[in-house]
């Protein structure tokens, strides 16, 4: 088995099949339920890569004095964050959403899980949402 089958087959484990499932409502809700059952909190997460609103000044034409200003109001790939909670809802486009708090100003966001990482790579957390994202992009 490569390392690259590792994350497939405790994904797969999650929806008790022999390959992980195609991203869908039910298996949202799935995962879910299991991030809800095995995540340690507190747990503090940071972006995997730029979020959205970002490329436009990470690798477009944007300015980074108008990004840093930006940043102010909006979350960033580049803030540390603290796990608050699930929303509950999710969306096939985006998947599952948390509800974060960001550590330097105590503001809170509501963003999509799969562009987030969990601080600390040896962490089970950061094993856990890793598989999730590597998932959801994959499979969707």
């Amino acid at each position: 088995m490569t390392n690259l089958d590792k994350p497939m087959v405790r994904i797969a484990k999650i929806f008790d099949k022999n390959e992980p499932p195609e991203v869908s409502e039910g298996a949202l809700k799935k995962y879910l339920g299991y991030l809800k059952k095995n995540l340690e909190l507190p747990c503090n997460l940071t972006g995997i890569e730029d979020f959205e609103w970002e490329e436009f000044y990470i690798i477009g034409p944007g300015s980074k004095k108008e990004h840093e200003e930006l940043r102010k109001t909006q979350a960033s790939y580049l803030d540390t964050f603290e796990l608050v909670g699930f929303e509950g809802e999710i969306d096939e486009e985006y998947g599952i959403f948390v509800n974060v708090r960001r550590l330097s100003d105590k503001k809170d966001f509501l963003l999509p899980l799969a562009d987030l990482k969990a601080m600390g790579k040896k962490s089970k957390n950061y094993q856990l949402l890793d598989d999730y994202s590597v998932w959801f992009v994959n499979f969707r």
